[in-house]
């Protein structure tokens, strides 16, 4: 990790544990469609409007500020995303997924139906676009789907499949089901595995990380 000097226009970029895996298949799959942009090194707290030379100084120290470097770790970078929000809205869009974390024994299967707090104007609300759910390791899952969202996007993604290495996965839905893996060689003298998912507000840019652990069933 390192830090960019701010002192010219520099464009910074690499390509995630995903993108690289679509890269190889070498099949065209590697298609950029879309872009997102954050503000993860940003202290807002340093806005000054007591500045003593006037408002073109108020954002001074903020603009000073060095930017870090781009990695490919989604765990810790492009954390906060910016998002377009309707005029007047008061307080910032939460997802609830219902758990807090997640444990699923080898085999067992499971349905996440996210909901998003205070958007629209409403306390709890389902985003008509769906939501966005990463796994970070899909070796964990035997299964991984979305399901409730049937535009081209939705099902191009849901569609994909990995290679079966240490790389995550996406998907779609207003539903995400997932089943933990029955495979006992992943476990090796571990009794777990553990990763974490991901979920995304497609229309609000709401963002949750949870914990996922699934426990070896003795055979």
């Amino acid at each position: 990790m390192g830090y960019l000097d701010n002192s010219t226009v520099t464009v910074d970029a690499i390509l995630t544990k995903k993108g690289r895996e679509l890269l190889a298949r070498g099949d065209g799959s590697f298609k950029i469609t879309q872009f997102a942009l954050a503000d993860d090194e940003i202290d807002y707290t340093l806005y000054n409007p007591s500045h003593p030379n006037g408002s073109a100084y108020y954002g001074e120290a903020i603009e000073a500020m060095p930017l870090l470097e781009a990695f490919p770790d989604e765990t810790q970078i492009m954390k906060y995303k910016l998002a377009t929000l309707p005029r007047g809205t008061a307080r910032l869009p939460l997802l609830d997924l219902g758990f807090a974390a997640i444990r699923l024994k080898q085999g067992a299967s499971l349905a996440i139906t996210p909901q998003t707090l205070n958007y629209l104007g409403s306390s709890t609300a389902f985003e008509a676009g769906g939501y966005v759910a990463t796994i970070a390791d899909a070796r964990v899952l035997s299964s991984f789907n979305g399901v409730g969202v049937n535009t081209a996007d939705a099902t191009a993604l849901n569609s994909t499949t990995t290679l079966g290495t240490n790389v995550s996965k996406s998907v779609i839905g207003t539903s995400i089901n997932l089943t933990a893996t029955t495979v006992n060689t992943l476990f090796g003298a571990n009794t777990q595995l553990q990763t974490t998912i991901t979920v995304i507000g497609r229309d609000s840019g709401a963002r949750l990380t949870i914990p996922v652990t699934i426990i070896k069933v003795n055979q």
